[in-house]
């Protein structure tokens, strides 16, 4: 591995644990008088969004000086900044954004999320031809939504190196609920070791950064609490199928440091409120890797807009918010504090950590991070059964759209299983007592070294917070929850319906789409105005924040006409979900996981729209 620093490049251990107090500020974008200037960017660090938007703005990507760990580093930025700055429009207005290059490298900016004409998507290679260095594009394009979004580079791994910003579009109608302050939660995961080395070791030694496996002292705890035979039994298994419970993170806190608004847990990011007062959160996971559990401990959530869209309030105590989705929610302190907003990687290997105060200087207290979660059988695509035989709450040929409304099935033996064979590939339509024909499902997948392993009873997972997060005690976000407040705007039952695989293997650290990478895969065509349904399985141990640009999806979460319009799906493991898509935008369409290591080595297709 390598540190891309002022001094050049240097070693770094493995077991480094990266910590600092970082240096930066949330910045934002303040348009001048004039309608026809471009707006100057400034730097502030209250992380509080201009309220007077703009419509022309000058974006200069460029190197930017940063001290996150105590290292000086460079990372990438937008006019001095990293994150960008905050751009704040209004519903109904047209933007223009001259985006100049200073880099000696191309560069790009995608708009995640926004409907737009699809050469202004930013996709170099697909919807335009990238920003080459010293040259300027100007992206023009109408605002048709409101919402909150954010903005990144699209090209290698510029994103994980700070070219990201928030995003703030004001409806036109004004806001459907009240707030006396607005604040901008970007989440984020940097590292000081250059991401082609990560990407290198990954590719070398799968679980190079998991420094957390199951050892002689764990087995001893499992034998003690669960029984020697069940134990001994647990391990073989797992260990026929090469795989490893503790598989959750590609790339953990042993390298990553986790922000909010640019700031390091020490650093203490600091919102400012009168007790009374409601105020409207806006997290986003701009992180490269990273699946956050967020919770603002000693206050109740009120979820109110998932990816921009709004949906019917949810109170809550946390939510997990994968890579590239946002969520806005509103808390009402009654009490001075200070409030901890705290977010701990999905690995609990880290945290994020910020404060909302009465005045600055207060820090809240830090809560210890849960215990790390370990994949199950469920993850592994075999329903919800246990080890022993049980099958509790397995799903038995729901229908999508409706989640965990099946009956619990029989008894399953997977003591005597084969597991070698039971994740061979083809092996998902086996026939196997107690299980309903609907649970089960044919695939053309054929072994190879693009797939470790398919799902044998994939199962309904939107009524699940997500490992880690079950029966913590406290009310917990899923996506079965989210009701969007109107109606959807088409609807037509979907014509056909197009089933994808997400695939994978650790060992070799490839990703892809039915077990084809970018290169080997052929474009999913479809027809300007059709109406389509997607069907993803994740045959992986991993969860896939799966982005269709230019389009929106409506998630099929068993609310009806109001399903929920997201721009970003996380599909957990073992799961197998559907959404519905009207292709009412022509142009090539970049589809792929927003796990950006695993975007960049294969888990990425093309959508063509004529």
């Amino acid at each position: 591995m390598s540190i891309r620093s002022l001094a050049g490049r240097s070693a770094i251990t493995r077991r480094r644990f990266v910590v600092g107090t970082g240096l930066w500020g949330a910045a934002l974008a303040v348009p001048q008088g004039s309608a026809g200037a471009y707006a100057p960017v400034y730097a502030p660090a209250s992380g509080r969004p201009d309220p007077l938007p703009g419509t022309r703005f000058d974006l200069t990507i460029g190197s930017v000086p940063i001290n996150i760990t105590g290292a000086r580093m460079h990372a990438v930025g937008v006019n001095g900044s990293t994150p960008a700055p905050i751009l704040r429009w209004r519903q109904g207005d047209t933007v223009e954004l001259n985006v100049t290059n200073r880099l000696d490298e191309p560069t790009s900016i995608h708009w995640h999320g926004l409907r737009v004409p699809a050469h202004m998507d930013g996709v170099p290679g697909l919807s335009f031809g990238g920003i080459a260095p010293g040259e300027t594009f100007t992206y023009r394009f109408p605002l048709h939504q409101s919402g909150t979004y954010w903005y990144h580079s699209h090209s290698g791994f510029q994103e994980q190196t700070g070219l990201y910003g928030a995003l703030i579009i004001d409806p036109k109608d004004g806001y459907a609920q009240h707030f006396d302050r607005d604040y901008v939660m970007v989440l984020s995961d940097w590292t000081d070791v250059d991401p082609e080395d990560i990407v290198s070791n990954l590719k070398f030694q799968s679980d190079y950064y998991n420094f957390r496996q199951r050892t002689v002292g764990t087995f001893f705890r499992d034998a003690h609490r669960q029984g020697l035979g069940a134990t001994i039994r647990d391990r073989l298994q797992w260990g026929a199928m090469n795989m490893a419970p503790t598989d959750i993170l590609d790339v953990s806190g042993i390298i990553y440091t986790y922000l909010i608004n640019g700031q390091s847990p020490g650093a203490n990011w600091t919102g400012l409120f009168r007790p009374g007062e409601r105020i409207r959160l806006r997290f986003i996971n701009a992180s490269a890797m990273t699946l956050f559990d967020v919770r603002v401990p000693g206050l109740t959530m009120t979820v109110v807009q998932a990816d921009g869209n709004d949906v019917e309030p949810i109170p809550v105590d946390e939510f997990r918010i994968g890579p590239a989705e946002t969520y806005d929610v509103i808390v009402s302190p009654t009490a001075d504090g200070p409030y901890t907003v705290f977010a701990q990687a999905e690995d609990r290997t880290g945290y994020a950590r910020g404060t909302l105060a009465t005045r600055s200087g207060l820090a809240g207290p830090v809560p210890p991070m849960d215990p790390r979660p370990l994949r199950t059988m469920t993850d592994m695509g075999m329903g919800n059964m246990d080890m022993k035989g049980g099958m509790a709450g397995m799903e038995m040929g729901s229908s999508p759209g409706k989640p965990g409304d099946a009956p619990a099935g029989g008894g399953m033996d997977m003591d005597h299983m084969d597991m070698k064979e039971a994740n061979r590939p083809g092996a998902a339509a086996m026939d196997m007592p107690g299980m309903a024909a609907a649970s089960r499902h044919k695939t053309e997948l054929k072994p190879g070294v693009a797939v470790q392993s398919v799902a044998m009873m994939p199962i309904n997972r939107l009524a699940e917070p997500g490992d880690g997060l079950e029966n913590n005690g406290r009310r917990v976000l899923t996506y079965a929850d989210l009701r969007a407040t109107i109606p959807g705007a088409d609807p037509r039952p979907p014509s056909r319906e197009i089933t994808l695989h997400l695939t994978g293997s650790m060992e070799r650290f490839i990703w892809g789409f039915d077990g084809k990478k970018f290169s080997e895969a052929e474009p999913i065509r479809l027809t300007l105005g059709e109406r389509v349904r997607f069907v993803l399985i994740n045959d992986t141990m991993m969860e896939h924040p799966i982005h269709l640009h230019g389009l929106w999806s409506e998630l099929e979460n068993g609310q009806g006409e109001c399903r929920p319009y997201k721009h970003t799906i996380t599909v957990k493991p073992g799961e197998r979900l559907s959404y519905l898509v009207t292709a009412d935008e022509p142009g090539l369409w970049a589809y792929h996981c927003h796990l950006l290591y695993h975007m960049e080595v294969g888990m990425f297709r093309t959508v063509v729209v004529s």
